[in-house]
């Protein structure tokens, strides 16, 4: 089928909403346009097929007999199109609300605050999906990602949610009275690193220490991560806002604080939104933290 032969669809949508109605103006009206718009759109679709669709002999504009004919194909191939998206609109619909981020997240910010979108929103159905690796978003896929990060990632639409610096982070028993006052005072340590994530391996290149690492390094679910190193297993870079309790109780002390304003945002594809989806960014937003800075 070579579709290169077919007019341009807006000429095709004006002069079906003409056929529709009989009148320009009410034509432009239906397609929220001027009349005049419509009216070089007839004019345009004429000289394009090369046929008179419309008979100006008269007071008012007619269809000829190769207009009426347009007209009942248009009718059915419009009618066809809006059948197809609604089904398909009816389909994504029905589609649970994806939701990805990682599982530290998930589970000391997401996870506590959930509860109140269910009681709010009981008919939507969500699927969770915490991992730490940087999901794609494509259509019919993941809805919502919730990263971190400096929110300008490609393509996409990011909004803040939660603002809060990095820090280096480590249990007292662990430091054992050790003074830390530089990155090579903790070569000797074992570092923790959540599963699929690269934020302590970035902390530890940045400030030149990666490869002088002898410390082990173990990598473990967002989850199990903060249980760790409040048992003194290694050393942590972690979102400040997740630790903040942790060090106001003195189970953890703050090595390094990064002064930049990162933080985790709501992230998804340009366009329209379903309607789970855009429930939940409201609901997301209206828990929106702003920044979260050392004592």
């Amino acid at each position: 089928m070579e579709w290169f032969n077919l007019p341009p669809l807006a000429s095709l949508r004006a002069f079906s909403a003409f056929a529709e109605t009989g009148n320009v103006v009410q034509a432009g009206a239906a397609l929220n346009v001027s009349h005049a718009a419509i009216s070089q759109q007839l004019r345009a679709l004429e000289r394009h097929m090369g046929v008179a669709l419309l008979d100006r002999s008269g007071r008012n504009l007619t269809l000829t007999n190769e207009g009426e004919h347009l007209a009942r194909g248009l009718q059915l191939g419009f009618s066809a199109i809006q059948t197809a998206v609604q089904d398909l609109t009816a389909s994504g619909a029905a589609r649970p609300l994806h939701v990805t981020c990682t599982p530290m997240f998930a589970a000391q910010w997401l996870m506590p605050r959930l509860a109140e979108f269910r009681a709010l929103y009981p008919e939507v159905d969500m699927v969770l999906d915490p991992t730490g690796e940087l999901v794609e978003l494509t259509p019919g896929g993941i809805d919502i990602a919730l990263r971190y990060g400096a929110g300008d990632w490609p393509g996409l639409d990011s909004q803040p949610l939660l603002q809060s610096p990095m820090v280096v982070v480590a249990a007292p028993d662990l430091l054992d009275g050790r003074r830390v006052t530089s990155p090579q005072d903790l070569l000797d340590f074992p570092w923790l690193e959540e599963l699929g994530t690269t934020e302590a391996a970035k902390w530890l290149t940045s400030r030149g220490v990666d490869d002088a690492l002898r410390g082990a390094r173990i990598r473990l679910p967002g989850n199990l991560l903060m249980e760790a190193v409040r048992g003194g297993q290694g050393v942590a870079v972690s979102v400040r806002a997740f630790v903040e309790e942790d060090l106001r109780a003195g189970r953890l002390e703050a090595l390094f604080t990064e002064e930049d304003t990162r933080g985790y945002h709501i992230v998804h594809r340009p366009g329209v939104l379903r309607p789970q989806a855009r429930k939940f960014v409201a609901w997301l937003k209206r828990h929106r933290t702003k920044n979260i800075t050392p004592e």
